[in-house]
């Protein structure tokens, strides 16, 4: 298959200038084996006046190309382009009939064969560049254009689009899916297969559930929250939003093997089907996967009515769905502590992307995205969690009156087009009289994250806050004010009792003052409730106060805020990694927000755990977080049915945090854990892999565990523990299927052998293949792919070893000239991470 070189913007461009296109039609044969699939793509289009340009289609063979009826040479097809010269002003109709071959990445078309039964499922993936691995197209989202979508496939097979899908009377296995409105190409979607469906109708539109075979007695677990999520998120975007929805249908299709954890495809929504959970999650788990269903059915308005007219404008996208996702969820389901995880977990994504070399704006100048693949390293913690977090920002400043009147101007002026940030500045300007370009100036078009510092005096009868602000945004926060209630005087039952919040309007270009009467509180947090996005510290004493009382905090919001100030301060060198570990054993253990107990497990277990702390302290730290599991645990009731809460979350930290065989061993062999919980399949893998990095299983367990669950989740579970055995021929087996270059490994496979690979544990063993690794990763990028390569940078880099030669030898793999501008970025990240990580240890 020929390699797709980056469009430029320039190119876009000048494509746009010189065609419109009116309508694509794609037939696709998907009964043509397992390598590859018939693809015939007929676009009309017309051009504004005489000149040249390119279609692109990457075929396994490209069989023949006509124009306006006439053959065109298909030699020029060179690195997925077909030139098209010599065109005259006027309408022309192209034609380009090709075989194109199924993909196994989680890209173009995705093939996947469920190990569990061997019945076999198609779906598309074309976001940002891979449409033209499904059919021919003019592919740049301002070209936008109805589909006419029609499929062959087994007789037995389902197929959906993004238009309602139906049977061809009188032609078995022929399907047509009604013409869409008009459609970016990277919308375009198909996925077909004998899928296990849960259909219902909502206010006259179809709705339906889709997952393989295997998962369909956990979605029937399972639809009736789902369709309730779906329904509930409907109706409320509709009470806010004066435009209606805009398609026929709302398929959403849970996939094997994708890459993202959903795609905003119109009228056909893919997710993960991880999301269909076969095991007990925690109610953080299920609070996200609503807001993931919020967040793409958000794109249904913000990307597929109104999209980008180029990729430097993904905050339109990217930032108002998340944003979106975690409102809508509070005001219409029985998840009211969204903004809780999204400031433990999504804030965290984008305060870290915040603070890389590899930082951008959130609205990046256009000369800034030259092409795609530079636009698409910016889907990341900045345009999702710092852009969502702008968001929330500009409705506390704006309104939510004026900023939702702004959104419905948009919608009303660009429907069905494309627009731009200043499309977007005026409708808001329009609806609030506020200058919103300026806002957007420092918001928008800035980079880093502010810093808000506290200092406090007092008088004896007055007390003054003085904020001094490293940055250039201004900020609209809460204050919040807490005093100690020491009920018996002995410290045992400290409280924190609130007083009224102050409000502050802290300027881009300064410091802000506030005074107050009476005593200093015991506790002042800048940034309560978390409103605004900005790393904030704590004065001395509040910190002392912190220290002693954070459990007692009463709101789960605020807790999060001041765990994520103490998590800023060890990364920046302020607060040594153990006093975190001590306050996390003091407090977590009386903490019963999941989300919060989560954020703070992960960050204590896998940065100070395994990197901020030098490795002969590694140990006591992970016996550190065993006790202070066992006291969640011994605090927290198992609970019943699939939500697991707090004891579940503290079930998998005490399986990861093991430092010895025998608890995991018990566990194991009764099918039993604390609490009585009893050990489902993610447990079971998560215990057996636990279990392999210890050394404390074989190839033969590994083996009789697969055979007991022979799905993809247990095909993965297995060789994830293959790949984390202390053994050096596991290790040698792992990487030669790695790194092969027959790349016979799935995206999902390669993902998690990867993870299975590398453990602190087994640092002699694995020493060599640190530089391997940096040898041997540019050339897998390269051949594999752009998610390949993500998951090479992300799961595949020696995290285990932070010291400066693998810092030396990262730093050196990076200044070739020859590496993906994906794996390039992944590097860069992880290499400053582990900067960082250095800095901490020099610091304490």
């Amino acid at each position: 298959m020929s390699a797709m070189p980056a469009l430029t913007h320039e190119e876009a461009r000048s494509r746009a200038r010189l065609i419109d296109v009116r309508h694509y039609t794609v037939d696709l044969d998907l009964t043509r084996g397992e390598e590859v699939f018939g693809s015939t793509t007929t676009v009309r289009f017309t051009t504004r006046e005489a000149g040249d340009t390119f279609v692109e289609v990457r075929p396994r063979t490209l069989h023949r190309a006509v124009l306006d009826g006439h053959a065109l040479d298909t030699a020029p097809l060179t690195d997925g382009r077909l030139p098209l010269t010599g065109l005259n002003a006027g309408e022309h109709e192209l034609r380009i009939e090709a075989d194109m071959a199924y993909s196994r990445t989680g890209e173009g078309m995705h093939r996947f064969t469920d190990p569990a039964d061997g019945r076999t499922y198609l779906y598309t993936m074309c976001f940002q560049t891979e449409a033209p691995r499904v059919f021919a197209a003019f592919d740049q989202p301002d070209l936008k254009a109805p589909f006419t979508v029609t499929a062959t496939a087994p007789e037995e097979w389902t197929v959906l689009g993004n238009g309602t899908a139906h049977r061809v009377e009188g032609e078995p296995g022929r399907w047509e899916c009604a013409t869409t409105p008009p459609l970016s190409t990277y919308l375009m979607a198909l996925a077909a297969g004998p899928w296990h469906s849960v259909r219902t109708e909502h206010a006259g539109i179809p709705f339906g559930l889709h997952v393989r075979q295997s998962l369909g007695s956990h979605l029937d677990d399972d639809a009736q929250e789902l369709l309730d999520i779906t329904r509930a998120c409907f109706d409320r975007y509709h009470e806010i939003f004066d435009e209606p929805y805009p398609f026929d249908s709302y398929d959403q299709a849970f996939v094997p093997e994708f890459n993202a954890g959903a795609m905003e495809n119109p009228g056909l929504v893919t997710f993960r089907d991880e999301y269909v959970h076969r095991s007990a999650v925690t109610g953080t788990q299920l609070q996200s996967r609503a807001v993931t269903i919020a967040h793409e059915m958000a794109h249904m308005w913000f990307g597929d009515l109104v999209t980008l007219r180029w990729w430097d404008d993904i905050w339109l996208n990217e930032s108002f769905a998340e944003y979106m996702g975690y409102q809508i969820i509070t005001e219409a389901t029985r998840f009211t502590g969204t903004w809780t995880e999204f400031a433990v977990d999504r804030k965290s994504w984008g305060y870290d992307a915040d603070q890389r070399p590899s930082t951008h704006p959130v609205a990046p100048e256009p000369q800034d995205v030259p092409d795609t693949a530079t636009a698409l390293l910016n889907f990341d913690g900045i345009s999702y969690a710092k852009g969502a977090s702008a968001l929330r920002q500009l409705v506390t400043w704006l309104g939510e009156k004026a900023f939702l009147a702004g959104i419905n101007d948009h919608f009303a002026r660009h429907r069905f087009g494309n627009a731009t940030l200043a499309d977007f500045l005026d409708s808001l300007a329009r609806a609030s009289g506020r200058d919103v370009h300026a806002w957007a100036d420092r918001w928008l078009r800035t980079t880093g994250v502010d810093t808000l510092t506290p200092h406090i005096t007092t008088d004896g009868r007055r007390w003054r806050l003085e904020t001094t602000h490293t940055g250039d945004r201004p900020h609209r926060l809460t204050v919040g004010l807490y005093d100690l209630d020491d009920r018996d005087g002995t410290g045992a039952e400290d409280r924190l009792t609130p007083r009224e919040p102050l409000t502050a309007d802290l300027p881009a270009d300064g410091g802000h003052t506030l005074s107050a009467d009476g005593p200093r509180p015991d506790l002042v947090l800048l940034n309560d409730r978390d409103l605004t996005y900005a790393k904030v510290r704590l004065d001395a004493d509040s910190w002392h106060t912190a220290r002693r009382a954070l459990a007692h905090l009463p709101d789960p919001l605020t807790r999060a805020t001041v765990w994520n100030a103490a998590r800023d301060m060890v990364r920046d060198g302020h607060l040594p990694p153990a006093d975190y570990l001590d306050t996390a054993r003091a407090h977590l253990p009386h903490e019963r927000d999941d989300a919060v107990v989560a954020g703070v497990l992960d960050f204590a277990r896998h940065e100070i755990a395994d990197r901020y702390l030098p490795p002969e302290q590694r140990t006591a730290a992970l016996e550190t977080l065993t006790d202070l599991v066992r006291a969640l645990l011994e605090s927290e009731p198992a609970g019943a049915g699939r939500d697991g809460g707090v004891h579940l979350t503290a079930v998998r930290a005490a399986i990861d945090s093991a430092t010895t065989p025998g608890d995991l061993h018990h566990w194991w062999t009764t099918g039993t854990l604390p609490g009585g919980r009893p050990l489902d399949h993610e447990l079971r893998w998560r215990l057996l892999h636990r279990l392999a990095v210890l050394g404390a299983v074989n190839t033969s367990d590994i083996g009789a565990a697969h055979d007991a669950d022979p799905s993809a989740t247990g095909t993965e579970g297995a060789a994830r523990c293959r790949a984390a055995l202390p053994d050096p021929a596991a290790k040698e087996a792992a990487w030669q299927a790695l790194f092969d270059e027959t790349d016979t490994l799935s995206n999902y496979l390669l993902k998690a052998t990867l993870q299975g690979f590398w453990h602190a544990e087994q640092q002699d063993l694995l020493r060599d293949y640190v530089p391997r690794y940096f040898d041997q990763a540019p050339a897998l990028a390269a051949r594999r792919g752009p998610a390949i390569a993500q998951a090479l940078g992300r799961h595949g880099f020696p995290r285990p070893f932070t010291d400066p030669g693998t810092l030396a030898l990262g730093q050196r793999c990076l200044a070739d000239d020859r590496l993906t501008p994906a794996l390039r970025r992944s590097l860069a990240d992880e290499l400053d991470d582990l900067a960082r990580a250095l800095r901490v240890r020099a610091a304490h």
